[in-house]
């Protein structure tokens, strides 16, 4: 009996003591969870390893196969070594990148290859931590290794349930270099993924071997884990969405990244957070590092501390969803709009771009004498190959008509268009047989007497549906019966027809010696085959509209389907830029003239990879800054809704920043129409309100580059007739909008290379059910708010003026009425009959019969019409 009971007591004792140890385990397993995310960290002989990560899919989980959860430290005693690193491609052999001759291009590519880069500087320390607590609904964690200590917080987003707050904290155990890895949460099959992202340097559904392509041209994600600079990343993200469909993002906390203009200065050089798709080690993990190794904050005092917060997002969604969460939620773009007022409406803007581009001197405007004839252009002061400071070149021809056209103006009609149009006759190539028909180049160097490509001696495909097709195309909806130009267009059209592979696929380029095809190490992932649907439209010959369906399906399939693109600037090797965009538009015109499906599809998928040549960050302030010794706000130079001309590792976005010629606004309202997606709508009037900062307050030109401030147009005087076309593109585009389409004018064809703004003009348009002309007072018409851009459409039938007020701003607007017709040259004295004033629905809100003083309310964003009907 007592044997039995002193078995029993020992049986008992064991199974209190086996309880005990389960339960103070299961007390001492971190986790964290919530409704849509669970996470949970097991105490291992290395440490504390992440060793379950699901979210939910609906009323199911996935979870991760390879959960980690490790930390990575880089350390460096010295300072890093900045020199280029030597690469080389698969086969072994060292990639000597890009050519001599690309002088804008060398500087930045061995700045991308440098040991910090290449992340191949210092040594890597990866552990996990050694303890941990709760607080507060936090876990803590803390560990050591040979060179720091850390420590990381980790919580749930108390607003976003699929976010993730960390910060780590590392504090120096030895002085030197430090650099704060974001850890790798899983370990994601190189080869299994739908799509990786950092926005603005590379994107793809698959890892790219061919490291200049990727690298350089963001074509798939480099196969080394390149740390790439904040400067050119639109959004501070890195993301990454697997076969399931679930994206995992690495996202810094807003002020992590560098600040581009600090004090009196540019700062847009500085590099404080990198951004990477692959970890350390190679692993598919977006990850990120701050502060960067070597760089500014880097270097630590023993005993010294610097902290990173960042937050990762998880969610059964694509990329274009988490990185608008990023956007919106995390940097607050859209609050942007409410710090904007602007110092100067648009349309105001117009009226001094008008002066500018008719003064010679200011415009640089200049004519010489070709082949008999007087051909002229605007003096062109940058890059281009073989030049002795002698380029001319027209940009816009469509607006050039368009302004002509609606303004009556001798200067412009007798003094521009005809020497204009005697340039473009002389563009095109008539004597080369291989070439006949093509552009000769889109310069015009005239001391040695010759037109030339930007950077060497070649001849490009899309340039001839740049320089010839879409400049006469436009030219001909002003003067349809212009015989010689249909005769160049059909010649322009054929030569291409001629060029087209039988894939559908155009060459990047020809050697003009040689004839043969040149930068055979690109693909022509460009809008080549818009020139021909051009030609169709005008010349009604459906073998230009067969071979441009052929031409636009292999852009789909090779391009628009894996997101490569190419750029149009031959300084910078042809990195993506603007045509990009422009690529939407021309799908868009395809779809319109089809009605075929696939293509609207490829318009909503490339305009969405154009968000991501929009900077996002960092969130625009009210801090006050200098410039040129004036007093600024922050958000007044903001880079914020600004594009590249290109960024990735090489474009100019590196150093010049992003560009104010924002040509893709109008495209952007009117994509809104089509997806109801905010963002575009958000990022049009991100662009194109309030950018004072950069306008001439002699001419009215915007600066082309960000660093540039308001230097006007510098060596770009063509630039003006860029702004003049993409400010009536998105003032006509808002009103289409605000009026439900009831304010509506036809459009033409986009303008070469800088986007996908278009002409109007030549035909009447439709306002509220009259039948309108488009107008362009040269007088300034007076209004006392410079919130309110306005419209001018002419009913000249019925004698009746209408004067489109816009509100470009977040908050209720109003102007005085009687102010415009007492103090506007061309409506002070002049008798008029009835005044009313019309909402967006076309119903006359008000009558006025001009003896009192009238203020006119426009709603936030909104839009009223002044109608003026004449005695």
């Amino acid at each position: 009996m007592k044997k039995n009971l002193h078995i029993d007591w020992l049986l008992f004792i064991l199974f209190m003591v086996l309880n005990i140890g389960v339960y103070g385990r299961y007390k001492e397993k971190p986790i964290l969870e919530n409704p849509v995310l669970q996470l949970a960290w097991s105490q291992t002989n290395r440490g504390y390893e992440l060793t379950k990560l699901r979210t939910a899919i609906g009323n199911t989980w996935y979870s991760f196969s390879e959960p980690l959860g490790a930390y990575t430290v880089l350390y460096s005693a010295e300072k890093p070594d900045t020199s280029t690193q030597t690469i080389s491609d698969v086969g072994g052999v060292p990639i000597h990148f890009p050519e001599p001759e690309y002088r804008y291009v060398t500087g930045k590519w061995k700045n991308a290859t440098s040991s910090v880069s290449l992340n191949r500087a210092g040594e890597a320390f990866n552990f996990y931590p050694s303890s941990f607590h709760k607080k507060n609904g936090a876990l803590e964690f803390a560990g050591k290794n040979e060179v720091s200590t850390i420590k990381s917080r980790w919580q749930f987003d108390p607003v976003y349930q699929n976010d993730i707050q960390i910060e780590i904290t590392v504090t120096a155990l030895q002085s030197g270099y430090f650099s704060i890895a974001t850890p790798t949460l899983v370990k994601e099959d190189l080869h299994q993924f739908t799509w990786a992202v950092i926005p603005g340097i590379f994107q793809g559904q698959e890892i790219n071997p061919d490291f200049v392509d990727a690298y350089a041209y963001g074509h798939g994600i480099p196969h080394l884990p390149v740390v790439v600079r904040e400067r050119t990343a639109s959004s501070l993200t890195s993301i990454l969405t697997n076969k399931k469909g679930i994206s995992l993002a690495v996202t810094a906390d807003p002020g992590t990244g560098r600040d581009p203009w600090l004090d009196s200065r540019s700062t847009q050089g500085d590099w404080l957070l990198g951004l990477s798709s692959l970890n350390r080690q190679g692993d598919l993990m977006p990850t990120l590092y701050h502060p960067v190794l070597g760089e500014k904050k880097s270097y630590l005092r023993k005993g010294e501390s610097i902290s990173f917060s960042f937050r990762y997002t998880i969610k059964n969604d694509n990329w274009y969803e988490v990185n608008k969460h990023v956007i919106n939620d995390i940097y607050s773009f859209s609050d942007f709009l409410s710090l904007k007022s602007s110092k100067e409406s648009l349309s105001n803007r117009l009226l001094r771009l008008l002066n500018y581009v008719r003064n010679d001197s200011t415009s640089r405007w200049r004519t010489f004498d070709y082949s008999g004839m007087t051909i002229g252009a605007q003096e062109y002061l940058g890059g281009v190959h073989d030049s002795d400071k002698d380029a001319i070149k027209n940009a816009d021809y469509g607006a050039m008509w368009m302004l002509a056209n609606m303004t009556k103006d001798t200067v412009l009609n007798a003094q521009r268009l005809p020497y204009a149009l005697n340039f473009k006759k002389a563009q095109q190539n008539l004597k080369d047989p291989f070439f006949y028909g093509a552009a000769a180049g889109q310069y015009y160097l005239h001391k040695s007497r010759r037109f030339t490509e930007e950077w060497g001696a070649y001849s490009e495909p899309i340039a001839t549906t740049y320089y010839l097709m879409i400049d006469i195309g436009n030219i001909l909806l002003f003067e349809p019966g212009h015989g010689e130009l249909k005769s160049e267009l059909r010649k322009a059209a054929d030569w291409l027809l001629d060029k087209i592979n039988k894939d559908g696929r155009w060459e990047v380029a020809y050697d003009n010696h040689s004839n043969r095809p040149i930068f055979q190490d690109l693909q022509d992932y460009r809008p080549t085959f818009y020139g021909l649907l051009v030609a169709y439209r005008i010349l009604n010959d459906r073998k230009y509209l067969d071979a441009a369906i052929q031409g636009a399906d292999w852009l789909l399939n090779n391009a628009v389907n894996k997101g490569y693109f190419l750029g149009v600037c031959g300084d910078t090797r042809f990195a993506p830029d603007f045509a990009t965009i422009q690529a939407a538009e021309a799908f868009m015109d395809l779809y319109e003239l089809t009605n075929d499906q696939k293509y609207k599809d490829a318009v909503i998928r490339i305009a969405q990879f154009y968000t991501t040549s929009i900077y996002t960050h960092p969130v625009p302030g009210t801090t006050k800054k200098n410039v040129k010794g004036a007093q600024v706000f922050d958000w007044q130079i903001s880079q914020v809704g600004l594009s590249f001309e290109h960024g990735g590792t090489i474009g100019s976005a590196n150093s010049h920043g992003p560009i104010l010629l924002a040509s893709h606004a109008g495209m952007f309202v009117r994509l809104f129409q089509v997806t109801a997606d905010s963002l575009y709508l958000d990022m049009a009037r991100a662009a194109a309100w309030g950018r004072d900062a950069f306008v001439d307050p002699k001419t009215g030109v915007a600066s082309y580059y960000w660093n540039a401030m308001n230097n006007g147009a510098g060596p770009f005087p063509h630039h003006a007739w860029w702004q003049i076309g993409w400010i009536t593109d998105y003032l006509l585009a808002e009103a289409h909008l605000r009026s439900d389409g009831q304010i509506t004018f036809p459009s033409g064809f986009m303008a070469p290379k800088v986007g996908p703004h278009k002409t109007y003009g030549f035909a009447r348009g439709q306002l509220f059910g009259r039948s309108v002309d488009l107008a362009f007072l040269k007088e300034k018409i007076h209004i006392d708010n410079p919130s309110i851009d306005y419209i001018v459409a002419v009913d000249s039938t019925n004698g009746q003026d209408y004067i489109v007020l816009l509100n470009n701003s977040v908050v209720g607007q109003e102007i005085d009425v009687q102010s415009i017709f007492t103090t506007t040259p061309y409506y002070a004295g002049r008798s008029f009959h009835r005044v009313e004033i019309i909402n967006e629905k076309g119903q006359v809100d008000d009558v006025w019969s001009g003896r009192t003083k009238k203020h006119v309310q426009v709603p936030a964003t909104g839009i009223k019409t002044v109608k003026v009907e004449w005695k």
